[in-house]
């Protein structure tokens, strides 16, 4: 047997202050956080078997560390004199930083997200709207509070010498201290959790009410839970199973234990939205139950695209981090994977490169595109759902896995500008008007914004169904995917636009097509005009054939950059204005038809020149755009407003 490591020089008692996220936490948690208080031990007992798991799985390596306790287990011990519960496992254990990271901090990336949450669910009063927080975040130890007005936590990290204690009454500070044990002896690996239970939790101090609990939300957990009763001879009972759920039969699963093992696993509080329970036999063997979140996880947009799936090899927990098993655009998925061949031994290095990962890869994927179409088929509503959460992650999928961009795209759902809700591509195409030949999409920041576009006029006037699609990764897997079938892409905001094959709608208001253009000459003359004044900051100006209410528009050249693919790299990659646009002015409009009108008016050169660069102010505004000289724009517009008057 190993030698156990130094034991760190014991400190003095210190008091520490809980991090600012935690205090508001812990504020909202003493306001009854959740509906049902019970749910404390769910996530006690969740926390004490991933510390199990994760002891498991260094002993693969240092067998020594499970030497002198090797049974795992978990127990949860009443005191109905002593008026407390505590909640032991002989798992991997923490030592004082730990402790420190762990409970006094919220030691999480998504700190800042969680923190945001709370604000938009009604900062610090709590209720019921934030009953999924917890959960999401990974901070359930904290709900504790809601039954104990004073935790004590006693912990020895495996390998370590030393153990310490942690205790707080939830008030804003905890003190931190090594705990004093006799010279030869260190004290038990592991975390003992003592909750010294407020007054109204007596109904959790019987014996009868925690083997209730266990048996509902922690059956599942692969380790014997032994609860001991509150008598003080009363001897341990196992409670649960202690089978891992993966490995009974599915008929022998009900859904509500489906449910609790997605809450056990992924640490999440909501329904499953889908549950995709399979063993795969033949080459390789593996096992999974995976899951769908029902809301989307509060990390599914951090940067580093983390997926979630804990890998077991033949039942031993091996690692939850491990990026080979699902892709990226598949992080939303929640559950477990348990392989039948690879070695015990297998180090996180050796699994990157491994070809049975690569094998159970692309099953897994297969499997849940498999179940994505059934479902899109059979229930296109509740497709909807899953795709209004998860569609902008799947998309990325599409640019970044070309096996299966195919699949993808018949997947994706879009709004449009036709009323009713998401539809296909394939509905689109089906949709199509006679003489259409392409997919003609916008993009833009938001659905309403983009709905009100001035380049959709003329799609509406002829009844051309467009695509509103607002995800930032839109702009980028439409680089990589030029058509749907035999049908092309092509972007509203570009130029090239031909809809003359196609007849005006019978049901759009034929208002703008009785109205009659400017006359040619007078057109003529104010584009060269507004060539002449704009000349350093439009690419050209001509007549808009695509506008029928607004009196202007940019759009990008024909084979440019879209509009709002390029504003997105000048804002978050710095880039410079990229290439001019061309700015189209509608002749059947009553202000450009005024305006040509004065074109060989006398003095009317000034006037018209400030009102072509309020008319390209304007259009950069519709875009979204800030006008690049403010200052100026305010002052032509208040000259103006001055004209007008005085006329």
């Amino acid at each position: 047997m190993a030698k156990k490591s130094a034991a760190p020089k014991p400190r003095k008692e210190e008091t520490r202050s809980f991090e600012a996220e935690v205090g508001r936490l812990l504020k909202i948690v003493a306001g009854s956080l959740y509906s049902e208080r019970e749910i404390f031990l769910r996530e006690l007992l969740s926390n004490a078997s991933d510390a199990c798991d994760r002891l498991r799985y260094a002993a693969l390596t240092d067998s020594s560390l499970l030497a002198d306790d090797p049974d795992l287990r978990v127990t949860v011990t009443i005191d109905k004199k002593a008026k407390t519960i505590t909640v032991t496992d002989n798992g991997i254990g923490m030592g004082r930083e730990e402790l420190i990271s762990e409970l006094g901090t919220i030691a999480r990336s998504g700190t800042s997200a969680f923190m945001e949450s709370l604000d938009k669910k009604g900062g610090d009063k709590g209720g019921d709207a934030d009953l999924s927080l917890i959960g999401q975040f990974g901070v359930g130890f904290y709900s504790a509070y809601m039954v104990a007005d004073e935790i004590v936590v006693i912990s020895r990290k495996a390998g370590d010498g030393q153990s310490w204690s942690w205790t707080s009454d939830g008030a804003g500070t905890y003190t931190i201290a090594p705990v004093e044990e006799a010279a030869e002896e260190a004290g038990p690996r592991g975390t003992a959790i003592t909750l010294h239970m407020r007054k109204d939790a007596k109904e959790f101090l019987e014996t009868q009410r925690l083997r209730h609990i266990i048996k509902t939300y922690s059956d599942h957990i692969a380790l014997p839970i032994q609860l001991t009763g509150g008598e003080a001879d009363a001897e341990s009972e196992t409670v649960n199973s202690a089978q891992a759920l993966w490995t009974r039969a599915k008929k022998d699963i009900t859904p509500e234990q489906y449910a609790e093992f997605y809450h056990h696993s992924g640490h999440l509080f909501d329904e499953p939205w889908m549950t995709i329970h399979n063993r795969v036999e033949g080459k390789i063997e593996y096992t999974n139950l995976l899951y769908i979140p029902s809301t989307k996880p509060f990390d599914l947009f951090q940067p580093e695209r983390k997926t979630h799936i804990k890998l077991y090899v033949k039942r031993v927990f091996i690692t939850d981090d491990q990026e080979d098993l699902l892709p990226a655009h598949l992080r939303f998925m929640r559950g477990i994977v348990d392989s039948e061949d690879m070695p015990l031994n297998i180090s996180r290095e050796m699994l990157q490169n491994n070809p049975v990962v690569a094998k159970i890869r692309t099953g897994l994927i297969k499997r849940i595109l498999g179940e994505l179409e059934r479902r899109a088929k059979k229930d296109p509503e509740d497709y909807a759902l899953f795709w209004d959460n998860f569609g902008a992650v799947m998309k990325e999928g599409i640019y970044e896995n070309v096996d299966y961009s195919d699949r993808l795209i018949g997947l994706l759902r879009a709004h449009s500008t036709a009323p009713g809700g998401v539809i296909s591509l394939d509905e689109y195409v089906a949709h199509m008007k006679d003489g259409q030949d392409a997919i003609y999409y916008i993009t833009g920041d938001n659905l309403e914004s983009a709905a009100r576009s001035p380049q959709l006029e003329a799609f509406r006037a002829k009844g051309v169904e467009v695509l509103l699609l607002c995800d930032p990764v839109d702009e980028f897997w439409l680089t990589r995917v030029e058509k749907h079938g035999d049908k092309p892409f092509k972007s509203v905001t570009q130029g090239g636009i031909d809809l003359s094959a196609i007849a005006d709608d019978k049901s759009a208001d034929d208002k703008a097509a009785k109205t009659k253009a400017a006359p040619d000459d007078e057109m003529d003359k104010l584009i060269a005009l507004f060539k002449l004044t704009l000349a350093d900051q439009v690419k050209d100006v001509v007549v808009s054939s695509r506008l029928t209410d607004s009196p202007c528009c940019l759009v990008a050249d024909e084979g440019d950059m879209d509009m709002h693919l390029a504003r997105l790299m000048k804002q978050h990659q710095g880039f410079g204005e990229g290439a001019k646009r061309i700015f189209e002015i509608n002749p059947k409009h009553s202000l450009v038809k005024a305006l040509a009108h004065k074109v060989d008016k006398d003095g009317a050169g000034d006037a018209l020149a400030d009102v072509a660069w309020l008319l390209l102010d304007q259009a950069r505004i519709v875009e979204g755009e800030q006008p690049p000289d403010q200052a100026a724009f305010a002052k032509r517009l208040s000259k103006l407003i001055e004209m007008g008057l005085e006329g």
